[in-house]
């Protein structure tokens, strides 16, 4: 079996904030319903050598940073800042790939991608479709059947940006009416799916899910999130996910990703690589190379 701090990983799902220069209202104003659940220990600033403090034991080539729910009245300053970091010297490059934020539901959307556009290591939108069932007390309106947000999606190819589909197992219907809309467009689903709940019928609807999203060959998969529903995972209560996602997406079309800082509030970063590993240990060399760090590269084109 390859060490992990040996073999070459891309961390395809992690974040970066400075409270300082830029504002997100969800880490400096009132605590929030999150699907992280009481996310108070990262209310503070996570910057690049953070993150590669605590990577230090794995051997982390490159990432894409996830938009962090920056101030969505200026999504490209939180673009603008990460770039600047991507450029600045000593950032080996990282993030060499940024999913920013756009909302799809704006009739002025465009001007908002075109901004995104013009910063070089951008590959592509997260909207959290997720978002209208956070909170069960104060349910958001559903962006799938908005027809503002549903016509819009479709400018993300002009651009050549990928989509990050964040939803609930519940939602995997839907979401495929979405992706059978759009053949021509690269979805990535994000944390395996989001198994937020862990009893016989959410699992049945989760793996059901999992399977009618892989039928479409536009849908890749980003193994991360797990921990934010079972704060003390082991190796034994994560494997039958990943393996089950791995299962129905194929090697070809699965990646791993560390969701940090959000994971670090229950793991340490080699502690997660070093399941994954343990959890791929009987894959081959060349599957494993790409589930760590070939299939990121080039799904994200980095």
């Amino acid at each position: 079996m390859t060490s992990i701090n040996r073999l070459p990983v891309v961390d395809t799902h992690h974040h970066l904030w400075d409270l300082s220069a830029n504002y997100y209202p969800w880490l400096t104003d009132r605590i929030t319903t999150r699907v992280c659940g009481e996310y108070s220990a990262i209310r503070k600033n996570y910057l690049l050598e953070d993150f590669f403090d605590d990577a230090d034991a794995v051997n982390l080539v490159k990432s894409i940073h996830v938009q962090a729910e920056h101030d969505h009245a200026d999504p490209a300053r939180e673009t603008r800042w990460l770039q600047e970091i991507a450029d600045s010297p000593g950032s080996r490059g990282f993030p060499h790939g940024i999913i920013a934020f756009a909302d799809l539901s704006r009739l002025d959307v465009e001007a908002n991608l075109e901004a995104h556009y013009s910063y070089l290591n951008v590959r592509g939108i997260r909207q959290m479709l997720h978002e209208s069932m956070v909170d069960p007390d104060n349910p958001l309106p559903s962006l799938f059947e908005n027809s503002t947000w549903r016509k819009n999606i479709s400018l993300l190819k002009k651009y050549g940006f990928s989509f990050d589909l964040q939803v609930y197992p519940q939602q995997m219907g839907q979401a495929c009416g979405l992706v059978k809309e759009h053949p021509d467009l690269q979805f990535i689903l994000c944390h395996t799916g989001q198994p937020s709940e862990r009893d016989e019928e959410s699992l049945n609807i989760w793996q059901t899910g999992m399977r009618a999203l892989a039928e479409f060959p536009n849908v890749y998969v980003k193994i991360s999130g797990l921990g934010m529903f079972d704060n003390n995972w082991t190796v034994d209560t994560i494997r039958p996910f990943i393996l089950h996602a791995i299962e129905v997406f194929s090697v070809e079309r699965c990646m791993f990703g560390s969701n940090f800082p959000v994971d670090g509030m229950t793991t340490s970063y080699s502690r997660l690589w070093s399941a994954y590993s343990d959890i791929t240990s009987s894959f081959s060399a060349s599957e494993r190379y790409a589930l760590f760090c070939g299939n990121a590269e080039r799904i994200y084109r980095i």
